[in-house]
This record gives structure tokens, sequence and C-alpha cells, in this order.
């Protein structure tokens, strides 16, 4: 029986992907710490999973609230200052957590410290990246607006615009405290973070299948694709008596969710409800933020807190969402037609690959309007071609098993009994 200390970072799109991944190698027979932030105890310890608090509530109200976290650049560079000021808290807790001889690292994208510790102690560990934006390549290139393909360009020019991406945008806001921290631990100082360092040399994991994102000649050779996990705390949440007599007595509405982080999507919402009044569309409203919602929804109009895509999205005619990569897999799972609007990070690229599959369009956030946002709609759903292609990509993803095949991936590099025999003493570092 291995311990797998999972390192997720983020909102729920990111962190609900590392609670499956931990409960299906629960299930498996191995012990399971969770390191991530205090807002997702809840989900971790109803999964079984013990819980490593690596920041609080306070300090994640304080950065989502942060009316820069939803803009195109500035949201990369509040969230680098924010790690950069974690690190070694976080680097603390992994040390406290970890088990010479029975340990697997499994870090995210961002769990820089998780990358630091493997590289220190030569422990046992995996990347695992959620969505395909965070690979480079000379090839197809991950979109940085949904409709803007810069795959074409010549080599020389792509890489040059990576340069400039790592020197002016993620560099100068991550590598001074990075490296002061690396010295500290008497590591050589790194650059372009971004590039290659991030992922584990012994195992990276994409949870995305290759149909979504194909392979590209240039990623990393240790890289497997397992698929999307859909993981969204299906036994956790069963739907409220409210909203399933809303679902039974009418047609099946839209869904609107503009992120479970998302604490300024008032015009969102409000766009959200003139689209489905002028299409004479039902609609339900995700958000843990409610305050945010118009003053009147009406009857034909719904909101919950939270309930599980799984649940709900197969009751639903169409998904409107920000593109978070979760979101985009439970829609191509429920087989419905979606339609986002990406503000950042890896949205643009997902909403990208999702219009190449043939399921989805977009609206960019500032023509984000009821007016707009019922036009795209009504096309998608007036369209059987959307339709049919939904249907195939769900049936696609119910050939596979993500979960059961990330955890075959991980358990693979478990230390052996005699490796666990061997080992000494917990590291200090």
């Amino acid at each position: 029986m291995a311990h797998f200390l999972l390192t997720p970072v983020g909102s729920s799109g990111d962190v609900h992907p590392f609670v499956g991944i931990g409960r299906a190698l629960r299930t498996r027979g191995h012990d399971v710490t969770m390191l991530t932030a205090e807002p997702f105890r809840r989900a971790s310890e109803g999964a079984g999973l013990r819980f490593v608090a690596t920041q609080s509530q306070e300090d994640f109200d304080r950065l989502t609230k942060n009316p820069d976290l939803w803009h195109s650049q500035r949201g990369l560079t509040l969230v680098l200052r924010t790690l950069a000021l974690y690190m070694r808290d976080h680097y603390a807790r992994i040390v406290e957590a970890y088990e010479p001889g029975r340990t697997v690292l499994v870090g995210h994208a961002l769990s820089l410290t998780a990358r630091v510790f493997e590289e220190i102690h030569r422990a046992p560990a995996a990347t695992v990246h959620l969505a395909p934006s965070i690979f480079r390549s000379d090839y197809q290139q991950p979109a940085p607006i949904p409709d803007v393909d810069i795959s074409g360009l010549p080599v020389w020019l792509k890489r040059s615009m990576w340069w400039l991406l790592d020197r002016w945008l993620i560099d100068r806001h991550i590598l001074p405290e990075f490296n002061r921290w690396r010295r500290e631990l008497g590591l050589a100082p790194v650059s372009r973070v971004f590039k290659e360092w991030l992922h584990s040399p012994r195992r990276v994991i994409g949870l995305f299948p290759g149909w979504f994102a194909p392979i590209q000649p240039d990623w990393p050779p240790q890289l497997l694709l397992t698929g999307f996990p859909l993981y969204d705390e299906p036994d956790e949440h069963a739907l409220s008596p409210g909203l399933r007599a809303f679902l039974d007595r009418g047609a099946p509405p839209i869904l609107f969710t503009p992120g479970s982080a998302n604490r300024l999507a008032s015009p969102f919402f409000a766009a959200a409800l003139d689209a489905s009044r002028r299409l004479g569309r039902r609609a339900l409203f995700l958000t843990t933020y409610p305050e945010q919602l118009p003053a009147t929804l009406g009857t034909d109009a719904w909101h919950e807190l939270y309930v599980p895509f799984s649940h709900v999205l197969p009751r639903c005619a169409a998904i409107v969402h920000h593109g978070g990569i979760g979101t985009c897999a439970q829609g191509l799972a429920a087989g419905v037609p979606q339609l986002t609007m990406p503000m950042g990070f890896d949205q643009p690229d997902n909403t990208a690959r999702l219009w190449r599959l043939g399921v989805a369009r977009w609206v960019r956030p500032p023509k984000f309007r009821g007016d707009r946002v019922a036009k795209e709609m009504a096309a998608l759903l007036g369209d059987s071609e959307v339709s049919e292609r939904c249907a195939h990509w769900a049936r696609a993803i119910r050939r596979s098993n993500a979960l059961s095949e990330t955890c075959a991936a991980l358990e693979a590099l478990a230390p052996s009994s005699r490796d666990s025999a061997a080992a000494g003493r917990s590291p200090t570092r």
C-alpha cells in the first residue's frame, strides 16, 4: 500500500480532478493526503482523504475577490505573485506529510513546490496537467484567442513569442523570489520555468483524451494521456427538491455558470437572463455567490449554489460558461452544445478545441450581451450537425475510464517494498 500526496493549486476546476483521483486511489487500497486550500477540506475529507491546508479561507477569498484574477494578462501575474508568496510554507507542508520510501508526489502544473521537492529528494513523482494549453510546441500551438491559430507561423517566430511571454509575463513575476528560495535550498537558479522545468522527468499525465488534443512530436516523451476524470462529487450532492421540481415542470433549461471562483459575474448573469428570455428558454444559474444574480429571476429561471454537472447537464439543452477545462469536459460527456465566454488562462485554447470538435461557439467578454448570447445560442441549438457531433464525443468519453488509467500510471511510480525497507528518515529541508 502506497501513500499518494496530491498538491493541486487553484479553484474547484483544478481541485476536483485531484479529489477524484485521490478517491479512486483510496478505493484501490492506498493512503492519500490532499494538500490544497482550506475551502476544499470538506470535499477532500468527504472522499476519505487526509487533508492539509496550504491556504486559509481568508487568503483564498482575498485572491478570488481581486478583479485582476479574470483579466486576460493580469490574472496570470496575480497567480504567479501569489505562488511566490506561499511557496516556502507549501514546501514545509510537503516535508511534514512526505513518508520516504512510501510516498508518491502528484503535482499540479502550478505546484512548483512539489517539483522542487522532487528535484531535491529524487522523490517518485508525476506532474498532472488538466488542460493541453500548458504544453508548448513548434507544431500545433495553444490558441491565444479562440479564432486565432498561430500554428502555421514560422518556427523561429513561434519560439520568439514564447520567449517574450516568459520574459515579460511569467519569469519577471516568479523568478526573483523563486530563485532566491532555490539558493537557500542549495539549488541552481532556473529560467523559463514553464517551458520544460515544470514537467516531472519521471511521469507527466494529461487529463484529457488525444482526440481533444493530439500529442505533438515535441511534447514531453514521458507524457501519458488518460482522459477527462469528470469527478464532481456526484455521491455528495443530490438534486434539491426545488431544482428537481423546476426541471420536471418544463422544457430542458440552458445552464449558465461563469466559473466556481468568479465573484465578478453580475454582467454575465444579467446577459444570461436577457438571452434566455429572448430565446423563450428556461435558465438554470449556478454560482456560489448569489449576490451577483439579477434581483428578480422570474418563474423560468432557477438558481443553485452547487450541483454536480453529471446530475443536471443531461437534463439541460445547452451550457454557457467560461471555458474552464472541467466544465468543457462535463459538457462533452453530457452531449450538449456549449457557448463560452473565455477570459484567460486555458479558456481560449479549450474553446478553440471545442469549436474544432463541432460542439461550441464563443462570445468575447466585451460582447457578452443578451442579444449576442441569444443569437449564438440559437445558432447552436438549431444546428443538427452540432447535435450529432455532441452525441459522437459523448460516446467517445463513455468508452474510456480516465480515473482507472490515471491511478494505474501513478501506482507504477510507487516505491517497492524493498525500497521502503531501505528508506531513511524524513527529509528536513
